[in-house]
């Protein structure tokens, strides 16, 4: 029989789940604050139940002999370290869509308590204070509202405003204009919505392009008197340079439930009169709770008791027959769709995806979830397998694919092509005989090229001197090249270099190399091995 440990606090009805499924449970809800106690018993257990307390680190994961999956109840994984899972072959779910509707409902209630100042005048009104001049608000009726991130959150968000007749203006590199209109918004780049927006509210997650979004620069450029919400995550906003906005009056209000370092114990926004706080609460409500509770107990036991993969954030969701021969097939698709993804910035319109000969015959569901994960990765780190496709379709981004009989010197290969406004971009793979997964077309070029964790992509036109500045540059600055691949449409055409490097690439370097101006693009790019 399985044994799940439950760390964390969980319903009793998900507890009971557990039970009623033929899973030996143990319930310890403080436990996860104890790491030493979490430590020493974790060796016993075949699944850990989450939420947010339970920080699952590499230390912990070299104890858990026996773990095979980690739920989480919830949406965020901040405190799993995927990748040390990955290696010790431990399957990581959460429960991406049980509680939007919460956090949606939570952002709009922010929003009112800013605008109307709720919390001090409930303050001074149990201190026996009349003081109704002092709280002039403002209405939402007909005021703009800028949403960053159109997603599953963002969307409910957008929804609700409009039943508040609030305008709503929305900027997020995924919306497709199809999608806007459907959901009666307008489109807009982010600095016009800075410029516009009366009421501005994150609903994306924090990544290395997202984090500080709203800058102190950015803060500069917004409407004066717009008020700010944040119920995603914290990072996203320069909180110095918040603070220091609203006590000049720039910006008139901010209601924030999450925070660059928590628990917050300390802010620049504590403490300002014009600034709600909650202590992360966007998914606490008795409903939400229950409902993540009882998908995350469901999960992990269909895992436990049938093989079945459900929302898991780094293994796709395919029965355990198929695994263990698509298994490379499915890497391979995640290593095309997260190639194009690193490479496009502007919205997707369409992802078009080609299987020739043998991987035809395959589940293509599966790796159609993995080449969109691939591509949305890029800018969404939480996305998996089963919430690409729906965040795909939101976005109004089209899906096709085609199947053909074999047609070349492989027995199989995958053809990604990517459509944006502006361009369309393609690549190819195959998977050889050891299993290993190879780009063979980029941008209509034959190649032979590996997947590697840190990569360089570069793209010139084919004249003498290129390759000889792009190793002199690098070597200059100390960076090893472990490996290379090259390729030409023809003489004096396009041709592309992509470089093996030991590490990232940092900012310096690729300065240096677009100082040559030998380049027509260069792209460092990061895969999951």
């Amino acid at each position: 029989m399985p044994k799940v440990l439950v760390s964390d606090k969980l319903s009793e009805t998900a507890v009971q789940i557990f039970r009623d499924r033929g899973v030996e449970v143990d319930y310890m809800p403080d436990l996860g604050k104890d790491k030493e106690k979490l430590a020493e018993i974790i060796g016993q257990y075949d699944g850990l139940a989450i939420r947010s307390a339970t920080k699952v680190t590499e230390k912990l994961l070299e104890r858990a002999g026996n773990l095979k999956v980690i739920g989480r109840a919830g949406i965020g994984v901040d405190n799993v370290d995927i990748p040390a899972a990955s290696k010790k072959g431990v399957i990581v779910m959460n429960t991406p869509f049980g509680n939007s509707v919460t956090t949606a409902e939570h952002a709009i209630a922010m929003m009112f308590a800013v605008a109307r100042q709720l919390p001090e005048a409930s303050v001074s009104t149990h201190a026996g204070k009349w003081e109704k001049n002092r709280f002039m608000g403002v209405e939402l009726f007909n005021k703009t509202l800028g949403v960053i991130g159109a997603g599953n959150i963002g969307s409910i968000v957008i929804d609700r405003a409009l039943g508040l007749h609030m305008k709503v203006l929305a900027y997020d590199p995924f919306l497709s204009e199809e999608r806007a209109k459907e959901l009666g918004v307008t489109k807009v780049e982010l600095d016009d919505l800075l410029g516009r927006a009366d009421f501005i509210t994150f609903h994306v997650p924090l990544t290395e392009k997202t984090r500080n979004l709203l800058s102190r620069e950015a803060i500069a450029r917004l409407k004066p008197g717009v008020r700010i919400i944040n119920c995603a995550r914290g990072g996203l906003v320069d909180e110095e340079a918040l603070a220091e906005a609203l006590k000049d009056g720039r910006v008139a209000g901010a209601a924030f439930d999450v925070f660059a370092v928590e628990p917050a114990t300390e802010s620049p926004l504590f403490n300002l009169p014009n600034v709600v706080v909650t202590p992360h609460l966007g998914a606490a409500t008795t409903e939400a709770q229950e409902n993540v509770a009882l998908q995350v107990a469901e999960q992990m036991s269909d895992y436990l008791l049938t093989g079945a993969v459900q929302n898991a954030l780094n293994m796709p969701s395919v029965t355990a027959e198929e695994a263990a021969v698509m298994g490379p097939w499915i890497k391979l698709a995640g290593h095309l769709g997260a190639f194009v993804g690193q490479m496009t910035d502007e919205p997707i319109k369409a992802i078009n995806v080609l299987y020739d000969g043998v991987v035809a015959e395959m589940n293509l569901n599966a790796l159609n979830a993995a080449v969109i994960a691939g591509v949305m990765k890029a800018s969404n780190p939480d996305v998996n397998m089963v919430s690409a496709p729906v965040m795909a379709k939101e976005r109004g981004v089209q899906i096709s694919t085609t199947t053909q009989d074999k047609a070349g010197v492989f027995e199989g290969y995958i053809k990604l092509t990517v459509v944006t406004e502006k361009r369309e971009r393609s690549i190819a793979g195959t998977v050889f005989s050891d299993g290993k997964p190879r780009f063979i077309q980029i941008r209509g070029i034959n190649v032979d090229a590996e997947v590697g964790q840190h990569m360089l992509y570069t793209r010139n036109k084919d004249v003498p001197g290129v390759i000889g500045a792009l190793g002199m540059t690098l070597g200059d600055l100390g960076v090893n090249i472990a490996n290379f691949t090259l390729g030409r449409s023809a003489n004096g055409g396009d041709a592309i270099a992509i470089l093996y490097l030991d590490e990232a690439l940092d900012e310096a370097a690729l300065e240096a190399l677009r100082a040559t101006q030998k380049f027509l693009q260069i792209r460092p790019l990061q895969f999951e091995m």
